[in-house]
């Protein structure tokens, strides 16, 4: 089981990801472009996912993973329950979001640096 701080710790050690409150709801950007965000109470999270690939997951993994609203179904966007993930399934699902609305070379220069342990 991850948390909401596992979460922030992971999103804030990517390059120009900015935390934002917005309506009580902790969002994560990459300029005006949000990757991940929490739910209020903090046991869900948002994140952005290939839309090709999300009925499949979800037909999966159901306890894990979930569509989201009708109003967000159109973006790249999946919701997760963090109780049922662990820390290495986080870093993968919020990385790759991340990946999704960076620019092409701070990805590059991100995966050019050497392997840390936590990574």
């Amino acid at each position: 089981m991850v948390t909401a701080e596992d979460v922030r710790e992971i999103a804030t050690s990517l390059p120009r990801t900015v935390e934002r409150l917005v309506r009580d709801r902790v969002k994560f950007n990459v300029g005006r472009i949000v990757y991940a965000t929490l739910s209020r109470d903090e046991r869900t999270m948002g994140c952005g996912f290939p839309k090709e690939e999300r009925d499949a997951v979800i037909d999966a993994e159901p306890g894990k993973f979930a569509m989201p609203g009708v109003g967000d179904q159109r973006y790249h966007w999946i919701h997760v329950d963090l109780a049922a993930i662990d820390k290495d399934e986080l870093r993968e699902l919020v990385t790759d979001a991340w990946r999704m609305c960076t620019p092409k070379t701070v990805v590059r220069e991100y995966d050019a640096r050497p392997a840390s342990p936590s990574r």
